[in-house]
């Protein structure tokens, strides 16, 4: 991105308060698309590479101009070009729902390092959960290298090339991680009935993101998770569309818990401790 030259500091802060939205926004309908072959293709154990996208119907190839977030599918009025067949609603709203996240994630965070980790974090937890939701289930091929990729990316926060470094909250997303993972774990030796493993390994990709942000978004961010997942439980039982033995999809709500414990858990953490 080249800014303008000519304008002031105070008037290049605000040219990129405006444009850095504006930009992941587009970015994230661009992601969302792709999202929608991930949340596909994964749990079936096929690549994302290729072969190109193509109607489920017909087995027509999706056309580049046929390819385009929300545009095309309006265009085409949910319908396939070639065979007619209709094209599910969820590809538009996974893609609008990337693109709005990306763009509020951006207007809160700002043009900083810290904002790649952020997006790659909404970005495996948009896929994730519906992935879960679909198969009850939490690829290791997507939340393995998470640890890698938000190891990687968290450091460059930390480090802030360019401006004053952080080495400490790096320091507390590791500690996070390692917190949260052993946490899951211990529950899951406990009540092997209540999650599986895949719930363990993505309590150490969210921990270590939530301990960036401080112990309170941890600590809260894990409760939020449960008391979330519970009222939605409980939801089910009183309308009698699951059982007590239904399984029900957790890693839904440990992805929203966390964005609640980033959100909610700083200042929640600090009325508490008034109390104290």
């Amino acid at each position: 991105m080249t800014v303008p030259a000519n304008l002031p500091a105070t008037g290049v802060d605000a040219f990129l308060a405006f444009f850095v939205p504006i930009a992941a926004g587009v970015f994230g309908l661009l992601i969302g698309s792709f999202l929608n072959v991930v949340v596909w293709r994964v749990p079936r154990g096929e690549s994302i590479v290729s072969p190109p996208s193509a109607c489920p119907q017909c087995g027509h190839r999706i056309r580049a101009r046929d390819n385009i977030p929300l545009i095309s599918w309006l265009l085409l009025r949910a319908s396939c070009r070639d065979c007619g067949a209709r094209i599910s609603k969820r590809y538009p709203l996974v893609e609008a729902t990337t693109g709005v996240a990306f763009a509020l994630c951006a207007w809160v965070v700002g043009a900083s390092w810290l904002l790649p980790a952020v997006l790659y974090l909404v970005a495996i937890g948009i896929a994730l959960a519906l992935i879960d939701l679909d198969v009850h289930r939490l690829p290791d091929a997507i939340v393995l290298p998470s640890y890698a990729v938000a190891g990687a990316l968290l450091s460059l926060a930390a480090w802030n090339p360019g401006g004053a470094s952080n080495w400490t909250a790096l320091l507390r997303a590791g500690i996070g991680g390692a917190v949260l993972f052993v946490v899951y774990l211990v529950i899951v030796v406990v009540y092997p009935a209540g999650m599986g493993f895949g719930d363990v390994k993505l309590a150490g990709v969210l921990g270590m993101y939530l301990g960036w942000f401080g112990w309170g978004a941890l600590a809260f961010g894990w409760f939020a998770a449960f008391l979330l997942g519970g009222a939605f439980a409980i939801g089910l039982l009183l309308t009698r569309r699951a059982s007590r033995k239904s399984g029900v999809p957790f890693g839904p709500w440990m992805i929203l818990g966390a964005l609640v414990g980033v959100i909610a858990g700083g200042p929640v953490a600090g009325w508490y401790l008034t109390l104290l």
